[in-house]
């Protein structure tokens, strides 16, 4: 595949999807520190949410807009984005040419620790799908059938604890060259993510890939809800988590 994008003159299309509260927001912050990627926070989401995102100084207001404005922009230049699944994207599932040209990862999170952290921003209002695993493995299912590049899965817990080798495996599966100077960065709030600020205070404060030392008053140990809905992402989680890369 990518002698296949070189012949025909594309730069990588980087995407990654995530589970809410997998930490995606600071492997997000780590591709933006890189400085060779033009790097896009949640574009799908903020469409679906908001109306609009902004795409490289560009105003774009619908999904299937944006799907185009992506793979043109990756005509001369790598571009990466990440968006999370805490809602089925309907309009990539259905578009053939953005499953087999993009170049997919699938961030993961246990969905028991996914749950209570969503709990503890969303509140009462949080709905079960909202954890996400269950539309991240359809996703991930749907890059697979479309015979592109193969997708790369990686789980935040490696992640947070050995971070350079996760980092480094994740470059060379999805082909990156990898910068280690890109696992820190300086804490601040940044303007990609102001919308839903109170989804990445965290972030904002970190300076780099970190444990999640919060703990929760709601949790599946405190909450039957809670519990039956971890239940339910578990085997969507356990069948990603057997695809994920393996940390050397």
């Amino acid at each position: 595949m990518a002698e296949r994008d070189r012949a025909r003159g594309l730069m990588p299309l980087f995407a990654l999807w995530s589970a809410p509260r997998a930490r995606s927001t600071a492997f997000f912050r780590s591709m933006l520190e890189r400085g060779d990627l033009l790097a896009l926070h949640e574009p799908f989401c903020n469409v679906m949410d908001h109306g609009e995102t902004d795409v490289d100084g560009r105003r774009v207001t619908s999904t299937s807009e944006l799907r185009g404005r992506l793979l043109d922009l990756a005509s001369d230049r790598a571009v990466f984005f990440k968006d999370t699944t805490d809602r089925r994207h309907e309009s990539v599932l259905a578009d053939d040419r953005f499953l087999s040209e993009v170049r997919h990862a699938f961030l993961i999170r246990a969905p028991e620790e996914v749950a209570a952290s969503f709990f503890a921003v969303r509140g009462p209002d949080m709905r079960c799908e909202e954890i996400g695993i269950e539309a991240l493995h359809e996703l991930h299912g749907a890059v697979r059938d479309a015979g592109g590049h193969p997708p790369v899965v990686v789980d935040s817990d490696d992640l947070v604890g050995d971070a350079a080798g996760t980092v480094a495996a994740f470059c060379a599966a999805i082909g990156l060259p990898y910068l280690p100077e890109a696992l820190s960065w300086d804490a601040e709030d940044r303007s990609e993510w102001r919308r839903t600020a109170e989804w990445h205070a965290d972030v904002s404060a970190s300076t780099g890939f970190r444990q999640d030392a919060s703990r929760y008053d709601v949790s599946v140990e405190t909450s039957d809800e809670l519990a039956a809905w971890a239940s339910h992402h578990r085997p969507f989680y356990d069948a990603l988590r057997a695809e994920r890369l393996r940390i050397s």
